[in-house]
């Protein structure tokens, strides 16, 4: 079955956020003259991680979020700066980091015009207006929906329900969410009645009564599920 509508998730989906993430916090860990190594790397991103995971849970806000992940950086690294400023260069940083995955190019330029494109992110919108309106890709989309500017988050079934809402003529039965995440992505278009197409490279096990509609290992293989 065709599908008219594509619903993509951005990070680690089409933009390779783990790329970005560690361009970013290495910028802003050099300049306090702390460690970038790969076990400081790895540890900013599992804090960074639990909290994002916190917030898809309910558990914390994005303010907090912003800024509480750096606070727990510091307590690891021992480290006494300012968390509040380490979030602000830390933002600046990302925004500026717009690397594709392999093959993002190929698969969205292939899909215009065969089909709506729409990217749906959690995440901070001056930072991901800017990351993404950097990418190549951008022109091909005809929309953006992100969950700051909707204060509501994926998996919550509300997010998706506001961008039914704004989407002209949605079908959900010709529409298809796409991203990486089980907790957000995967279970958000399940919450919200939608397909879903697990992009999943590194060949995870999905939790046993999740039901995915599709699951891709590599990027080649939506466009076929997309155009039937």
């Amino acid at each position: 079955m065709p599908y008219h509508i594509a619903l993509f998730d951005a990070d680690n989906t089409l933009l390779n956020f783990t790329l970005a993430e560690r361009q970013a916090i290495s910028i802003c860990l050099s300049a306090r003259e702390l460690p970038t190594d790969e076990d400081t790397l790895a540890a900013y991103s599992a804090i960074n991680d639990s909290h994002w995971k916190r917030l898809e849970r309910g558990e914390t806000t994005r303010d907090r979020l912003k800024v509480e992940r750096f606070r727990d950086l510091f307590s690891a690294l021992t480290f006494g700066g300012d968390p509040a400023f380490m979030a602000r260069d830390y933002e600046a940083a990302l925004s500026m980091q717009s690397q594709l995955l392999d093959g993002a190019f190929e698969l969205i330029s292939a899909l215009h015009g065969k089909c709506s494109l729409y990217i749906i992110t959690n995440g901070i919108t001056a930072v991901q207006k800017n990351r993404f309106s950097h990418c190549a890709i951008a022109p091909y989309f005809d929309g953006c929906f992100i969950s700051e500017e909707m204060n509501c988050a994926k998996p919550e079934k509300r997010f998706f329900d506001l961008v039914a809402a704004s989407i002209p003529h949605f079908d959900p039965e010709t529409a298809l969410v796409i991203g990486d995440s089980l907790s957000s992505d995967m279970q958000g278009g399940i919450n919200a009645g939608l397909d879903t197409c697990w992009y999943n490279p590194a060949g995870k096990i999905a939790p046993s009564g999740m039901s995915v509609t599709y699951t891709v290992s590599r990027l080649s293989e939506i466009k076929p599920i997309l155009l039937g």
